[in-house]
């Protein structure tokens, strides 16, 4: 008998003989894990929590649209992307409420705050240990924090979701101030809490000093610089890190997790599919593949010029600053990448091109795909250097700033630092310092925002002289992205950025 027409007449039997049984149609699968069956053991806390981790893999958190928001849309950078929609999303002609990478970026970064929220939730209840309890609900505070910086920072007034979330849940609209509040409230429990470091086994997870760091970059955003100040002091008397000798350490698959690394997403190029998010799923980091030189990537966002100048400093044996060179390829630094000449008859690039080297594998390999296993370097401290140094600046202590600067420049043989700057001219200094340590790491964005550039006439002119780009920037509208319009058709309360 054919085989479709047997399994057709046994069902129809099945049926016949059972009806609509509720009891056969409501089955709980045995194979699958529910609720009911998790939140018991130690183990599930521990696997929750490595479950909010995840998150921070996907492609529309740090695996690539992060960079695009904090790193594409900034003076650094400038776009030629063939592809229509992401062209307009970073030169600020954006004007869909539906733009799909804002939508997931807010849907992802919310969907790892439900799994914190869970966590938070749920694992008190379990009886396990109590000091690695509470270790892990501190690192869901942490991992729930740094969500809402991000979302603070690029969407401003947003949900402030603090409990496990089901269909009916409608959270009411923060101001980016209240947001900051909570962040503060929450890393200030998690601190006492996470420890100091991890053994090898564990590295990866956040700490004490990142819990710290984020908090005086909240600090930082609000301009409250002596809160800042203080932060970033516990963690530089915690003993805990220091400036590895190599700067081009710091971005590539070698050398991950050092002593320079205060928080880093992890990532692995091992498992080669397009699933992620599921046990087995991609743990890649696809910036390489869409950051790439052509002919080895999509190159969807390339260098500006003045970046390029930017690097102006010499060595104490008069050699180029090393960093410049170690962030992006040139014609003039870097003649051959992957292994092929830059120019014409190599990789066929125009030499007066300019393109970013941060992140990429040239170094290791001649090709780049969507499953670099580069971790993202969040927090380093150098950049909690030059944090400090800007807060003490601005408290009018500027000779105490000084060798917290010179620290990084020393570890590029740079000339270092005489005192006796004025406060102006050492904000000019540290600003300079910044983009040439810091540059596409994706703190720019929120450099601009705390300089206040995005708010003046004066300030977008600055930033139109360095970035075309700029001069389709509209205030307000451009300085927040627009909250997903499917949010707001769900929670008619939900009141839409400026501008959109």
């Amino acid at each position: 008998m054919n085989i479709s027409k047997l399994s057709f007449a046994a069902l129809t039997a099945l049926l016949l003989t059972t009806g609509c049984d509720d009891k056969l149609l409501n089955q709980v699968d045995p194979n699958r894990p529910s609720t009911d069956q998790f939140w018991k053991t130690e183990s599930d806390a521990n696997q929750a929590v490595i479950a909010v981790y995840s998150t921070q893999q996907i492609f529309s958190t740090y695996s690539l649209y992060w960079h695009f928001a904090t790193t594409g849309r900034t003076d650094e950078s400038f776009t030629n992307t063939p592809d229509g929609g992401l062209n307009q999303y970073l030169v600020f002609r954006q004007v869909s409420t539906t733009d799909g990478r804002s939508a997931f970026l807010w849907n992802d970064t919310y969907r790892m705050i439900y799994r914190a929220n869970q966590v938070l939730t749920q694992v008190p209840g379990i009886s396990m240990d109590e000091t690695l309890k509470k270790r892990l609900l501190a690192e869901a505070l942490y991992l729930r924090s740094l969500c809402y910086y991000e979302l603070g920072l690029l969407f401003g007034n947003i949900p402030l979701v603090l409990t496990q979330a089901d269909a009916s849940t409608r959270a009411s609209q923060a101001t980016q101030d209240q947001v900051y509040a909570q962040i503060i409230s929450d890393l200030t429990k998690a601190k006492a809490d996470l420890p100091l470091t991890y053994d090898a086994a564990n590295k990866g997870r956040a700490t004490r000093g990142a819990a710290a760091s984020l908090m005086g970059k909240v600090f930082m955003q609000q301009r409250k610089w002596a809160e800042a100040s203080t932060q970033f002091a516990e963690v530089i008397s915690s003993g805990q890190y220091s400036l590895v000798p190599n700067y081009a350490d710091n971005f590539t698959e070698n050398n991950e997790n050092n002593s320079e690394s205060i928080y880093e997403v992890q990532f692995s190029g091992v498992n080669k599919n397009f699933g992620q998010d599921f046990v087995g799923g991609a743990e890649g980091n696809e910036r390489a593949q869409f950051f790439g030189p052509p002919g080895i990537g999509f190159t969807d966002v390339e260098v500006r010029r003045w970046l390029f100048e930017e690097y102006t400093d010499k060595t104490t044996t008069g050699a180029v600053d090393p960093r410049r060179d170690a962030t992006l390829f040139s014609s003039v630094g870097t003649p051959t990448l992957y292994g092929q000449a830059f120019g014409f008859g190599g990789l066929n690039i125009n030499p007066s091109r300019l393109l970013w080297r941060k992140y990429q594998n040239d170094r290791t390999r001649n090709f780049e795909d969507f499953f670099s296993g580069i971790n993202i370097r969040l927090i380093r401290y150098a950049d909690v250097l030059l944090m400090q140094a800007e807060a003490l600046n601005e408290l009018g202590r500027g000779e105490e700033a000084i060798p917290l600067i010179n620290q990084v420049r020393r570890r590029v043989q740079l000339t270092e630092l005489a005192g006796g700057m004025s406060k102006a001219d050492l904000q000019t200094q540290i600003r300079h310092e910044r983009i040439t340590e810091l540059a596409g790491e994706g703190v720019r964005w929120s450099d601009l925002v705390r300089y206040g550039l995005f708010d003046t006439e004066e300030g977008l002119n600055e930033l139109r002289s360095r970035d075309a780009d700029f001069n389709n920037f509209i205030t307000p509208r451009n300085k927040l992205l627009p909250i997903p319009q499917t949010d707001i058709d769900i929670d008619k309360n939900l009141k839409q950025n400026p501008g959109f």
